[in-house]
């Protein structure tokens, strides 16, 4: 039985395809640094969880799924999902609440796997192109609000709506941090002036280091301006190895999470691979995709890794830096370890308004207002779907947002085939 990544080998006989995506892995492992510490801390998690979930499940993943451009791993909806779903019934942060959340890697992984072998996931192709457009376009807006307070230099609470973190940031004005909105202008430039070289050196890449030097520029002529929040100390150990929990007691009181958890992982990760394979030409096989995310957090489960799906920000930097084939998201996993071995205390001279400017560059890429404006000029019945999907995207969970914009579409279409 060949490996689904065996469909790519022979784009690897492409003069500048291996490079590209090494070079590709690379920058993503770059971003995924803070992001991984963010979003284990969201979880109520010890840091070095998330970072574990960033290696071996983005390994497995890419090698096991069906997408070629989707980076696998720790996710903001996941981690604020896994605080809501495990916080009642331990206490956050101690031994036995991590102790929970890998049994739940692990249950959400075997549901995960079983789904996919039962051939569930050809309801995928079921999803209309306006509910995915709208989705994509939700979660960009969405990536923006999760990165507004590194761009300004504020500390914005995490996990609040896209209205709330708006009114926080326009009642903290006069508190912008000039250092951080000119770091972020500094790297967002750089990210699209270099795009026309991209294919030699990321221009992802080129745009952190462009980023951190304006913020070393800024802080020595300025030295009266206030600091730059940076990515904070970086464990720098190999995942530690661990045995879930699958007493009968446990199952019990993680089954209601388990099944919301495999609902949220699926339709995120799902989204994100039929979006990027629309985006790209690429087919999808959501059956495959399914087993490569529950073999992930499976894989996950055993090397302490906090639950993980497909990630809109590491699959967005992804292509932008220039991936061609899973061989990127695989070697992300790998640079990451390197980084943390070889790198680790220079992670204090990276701001986190350099990382949020790469976000926002991400996110104004996914937000397709040429693909909107054509549905919503072309096809009327495209309208109602593509509109609920986006609001609900950035208004309520995700999986709601898909489910509403699915329902929405079939009753256009009832409408339309009425009329």
């Amino acid at each position: 039985m060949k490996l689904p990544i065996a469909r790519w080998l022979p784009l690897w006989r492409e003069p500048g395809v291996q490079r590209a995506d090494l070079l590709a892995g690379l920058t993503g492992a770059v971003v995924v640094l803070p992001q991984a510490l963010a979003f284990a801390t969201l979880a109520g998690l010890p840091p070095q969880h998330g970072l574990y979930a960033a290696m071996l499940p983005c390994l497995v993943a890419a090698l096991f799924g069906s997408s070629r451009l989707m980076v696998t791993g720790p996710a903001n909806a996941i981690s604020l999902t896994t605080m809501a779903l495990i916080a009642p019934l331990a206490v956050v942060g101690s031994a036995d609440y991590v102790s929970l959340v890998l049994a739940l890697s692990l249950l959400v992984g075997l549901m995960q796997l079983l789904l996919g072998l039962a051939r569930v996931g050809a309801l995928v192709d079921k999803v209309p192109h306006a509910v995915i457009v709208g989705f994509t376009g939700g979660a960009a807006l969405l990536i923006v609000n999760s990165q507004l307070g590194a761009l300004l230099g504020l500390a914005l609470p995490r996990g609040t709506s896209v209205a709330a973190n708006l009114h926080g940031a326009w009642q903290q004005r006069g508190e912008w941090q000039w250092p951080a909105l000119i770091a972020a202008a500094a790297a967002v430039a750089a990210a699209i002036a270099w795009r026309p070289w991209n294919r030699w050196l990321p221009a992802m890449l080129v745009s952190v280091v462009a980023g951190s030097v304006a913020a070393l520029a800024v802080a020595h002529a300025r030295p009266d301006w206030p600091a730059l929040a940076t990515v904070p100390p970086l464990p720098s150990a190999l995942p530690v190895l661990s045995w879930p929990d699958l007493s009968l007691d446990t199952v019990r009181h993680l089954f209601g999470a388990t099944l919301v958890m495999t609902l949220l992982g699926l339709t995120e990760a799902v989204a994100i691979a039929k979006a990027m394979a629309r985006r790209h030409g690429d087919t999808l096989d959501g059956n495959q995709e399914f087993v490569g995310q529950g073999l992930a957090n499976i894989a996950g489960a055993f090397c302490s890794a906090m639950p993980c799906s497909g990630s809109f920000n590491r699959s967005g930097v992804n292509a932008e830096a220039g991936a061609r084939t899973p061989l990127a998201a695989a070697s992300a996993a790998v640079w990451l370890l390197l980084l943390l071995w070889l790198v680790a205390p220079l992670a204090r001279h990276l701001p986190l308004a350099v990382v949020g400017a790469l976000l926002l560059v991400v996110a104004f890429g996914l937000f397709d207002r040429r693909e909107m404006r054509r549905l919503w000029r072309e096809s009327p019945a495209d309208r109602a779907p593509l509109l609920v999907t986006l609001v609900a995207t950035v208004t309520l969970s995700l999986e709601w947002a898909i489910l509403l914009g699915v329902t929405s579409a079939l009753l256009a279409q009832r409408w339309a085939a009425n009329r």
